[in-house]
């Protein structure tokens, strides 16, 4: 099964809500219901938060293992390698055996670049249709424009300068600062609250609920960057998962009913996280009330 995207839609109202269907390239039919925002439930009564989000860096792509191939190929057009293709069918099955939860649904978000919808491609048959509530293209997850067509030598001078500078502040001669990915994941968090808020008000169980999201590793860092409000030295002193890894981050309680999102101990580990980087910084700003003031 090939995702392609939103390559067909269908609109209809039904009860009132206007329904938009696409159809992937496979046979795969993702449904997602648009509600006037002004008609969901105050955010108060209800909580917002998935059961889990999950994080995962695409597989291995032949620029891994080649910087030549940036050099020949536009960035959101260079593949798997055979390894990479492996490592996605791997992070399927883990996934699968994650998500057990007998009535469990899933939201999948992937970037447009071709190695993150290959490595969708490989997770997807390890999910049913009933299971899946929506799988969607999400450009403002996409990796770190280092700029069109360059020469290898131009492409590692300036990764190498990057090292020395920081990747926060860096930014390349014809591409993007670390901090403009930063902007725009962080734009997608309300988006993705704002999702989940829907869902919830159409029924769906957002405690049985779990959020895929299929990106690449500096914008994976980044998503958790902003939603755990790590400082910049945070950030630098962090790095990128391997391939294929899925960091997770679970909804959790406490006896008031305040929740929040946690990231999983061993994912902080693997990420060179202080302790301090693995939860909000204040748990207890737990309602939302606005959308784009989001914290935990």
């Amino acid at each position: 099964m090939m995702i392609t995207g939103r390559t067909s839609a269908a609109f209809g109202p039904i009860g009132g809500k206007l329904i938009r269907e696409w159809k992937l390239q496979g046979g795969f039919i993702s449904r997602r219901r648009f509600l006037p925002f002004s008609s969901v439930a105050p955010k108060n009564n209800i909580d917002f938060r998935p059961r889990r989000i999950i994080l995962l860096r695409h597989g291995q792509s032949i620029g891994n293992v080649d910087e030549r191939a940036y050099v020949t190929t536009a960035d959101w057009r260079i593949p798997l390698t055979d390894v990479g293709v492996k490592q996605a069918h791997e992070a399927g099955k883990n996934l699968r055996e994650l998500i057990c939860e007998k009535e469990a649904s899933v939201v999948f978000y992937h970037s447009p670049y071709l190695r993150t919808k290959q490595t969708l491609d490989a997770i997807m048959p390890f999910f049913n249709d009933k299971e899946v509530v929506a799988c969607l293209e999400e450009p403002r997850i996409s990796e770190q424009q280092i700029g069109n067509f360059q020469s290898v030598q131009h492409v590692l001078a300036a990764k190498a300068e990057r090292s020395k500078f920081g990747r926060f502040f860096y930014r390349f001669p014809s591409g993007e600062a670390g901090l403009d990915v930063y902007s725009r994941v962080s734009s997608f968090i309300p988006t993705l609250v704002r999702d989940c808020t829907r869902y919830g008000v159409e029924g769906h169980d957002l405690d049985n609920m779990n959020v895929i999201i299929v990106t690449h590793g500096l914008a994976l860092r980044f998503f958790l960057m902003r939603w755990f409000q790590w400082s910049v030295d945070d950030f630098e002193k962090s790095r990128n998962p391997n391939n294929c890894e899925l960091i997770t981050m679970n909804k959790t309680r406490d006896s008031h009913g305040h929740s929040w999102m946690e990231l999983n101990e061993r994912n902080r580990l693997s990420l060179d996280l202080p302790q301090s980087c693995g939860k909000p910084r204040n748990v207890h700003v737990h309602k939302l009330h606005e959308v784009d003031d989001y914290v935990g």
